[in-house]
């Protein structure tokens, strides 16, 4: 079965004045949907089409060498903006609560240092990329970012919250200034959805 672009569940404006119309337009129905668009193609009719995406994200290693990148990319692709989409929303900001609170101040010494760590993670990875808040294989809560479309995934973690810093998730409204984007990022993260990916991991 092939895989499909999540429908959205705010309108492309709602995330205004924080990320454009224009920006999720693009982000979503262009770049989101050329990702799936080239893994579809890439498995089609092959013995492996049924795996989930988790599985290809993690074990893309283990397909046959001619496409093994393309799927790396567009698997990954897929799945970190399939995550991006539910993990942002018109209700976001504020701070994590519940049981994600308590880990944050625990583990990480509070939202103003995750904050500090997950901008500095986001506005260090040199080129295209990505920066998490992830679980560790140890269920450890971890910040760390990612090249190109990689996941913590491949890396036995599993992703809590993305920050998409390829410049297609910014260049419209911010041009280069993309410390500017990650600042506004925090207006539109969901953390109650965030908390919810969290609290489902650890259960």
């Amino acid at each position: 079965m092939a895989f499909t672009v999540p429908e959205l569940t705010y309108d492309y404006e709602s995330l205004e004045p924080h990320i454009d119309a224009e920006t999720m337009r693009l982000h979503h129905d262009k770049h989101h949907a050329a990702y799936v668009a080239n893994l579809n193609k890439a498995i089609e009719g092959k013995a492996y089409a049924d795996w989930s995406i988790e599985a290809l994200v993690r074990d893309w290693s283990k397909l046959p060498e001619e496409i093994s990148s393309v799927v790396r990319n567009n698997a990954g692709g897929h799945y970190n903006h399939s995550i991006l989409w539910s993990t942002i929303g018109p209700k976001g900001g504020g701070k994590p609560e519940a049981a994600l609170g308590k880990t944050v101040e625990r583990e990480l010494g509070g939202f103003d240092t995750l904050k500090k760590e997950l901008s500095k993670a986001a506005l260090g990875r040199f080129g295209s990329g990505w920066a998490w808040l992830s679980l560790d294989p140890l269920k450890r809560l971890v910040v760390a970012s990612t090249p190109n479309q990689d996941s913590p995934l491949g890396e036995g973690g599993y992703p809590l919250v993305g920050i998409d810093v390829w410049e297609h998730a910014y260049y419209l409204r911010y041009q280069n200034r993309r410390a500017d984007y990650i600042e506004a990022f925090f207006n539109v993260i969901d953390w109650k959805e965030v908390n919810e990916r969290y609290e489902k991991a650890m259960s």
